[in-house]
């Protein structure tokens, strides 16, 4: 998600933010800021890392479109740059991760939302991506 968000404020090819993030002297420096840098991610990680970076890069107009669709009264340029992240990282891995439980990825960006955003961030995120599960995979998913 952080990338993500980084990659919306400062347009950056993903190739280009990965190589920045994930060289292993700058890296270090990171955990100083958050414990969520304190272990450099192993192949399998970096492997999911770059998927989804890169996908949500690819498909950002299209992520987006359905932010819009789904934010019932709300205006898209009033939804949170963070909220936005969070959104498009979990409708990436619905659309074009079938390796990811649709249902994780809608729980794991209610609970980003938790972390990073207002108390009432959480319930219009699981709302929103509600409805897109619901119209856009037929509510039904496919069992991940």
């Amino acid at each position: 998600m952080r990338l993500c968000f980084a990659m919306a404020e400062n347009p950056t090819e993903p190739q280009t933010l990965l190589g920045q993030i994930y060289d292993s002297e700058y890296y270090s420096t990171l955990c100083a800021e958050d414990e969520l840098y304190a272990v450099c991610p192993d192949d399998r990680q970096l492997d999911y890392i770059t998927r989804l970076v890169t996908g949500v890069s690819e498909h950002a107009a299209e992520l987006d479109g359905y932010i819009e669709k789904y934010s019932v009264g709300w205006k898209f340029g009033r939804i949170s740059r963070i909220a936005s992240a969070i959104m498009r990282v979990a409708m990436f891995e619905v659309l074009y991760m079938p390796d990811i439980p649709d249902k994780a990825a809608i729980n794991e960006a209610v609970e980003l939302a938790k972390s990073y955003e207002s108390p009432e961030t959480a319930p219009f995120i699981n709302g929103l991506l509600g409805s897109f599960y619901r119209e856009e995979t037929g509510g039904m998913g496919d069992g991940r």
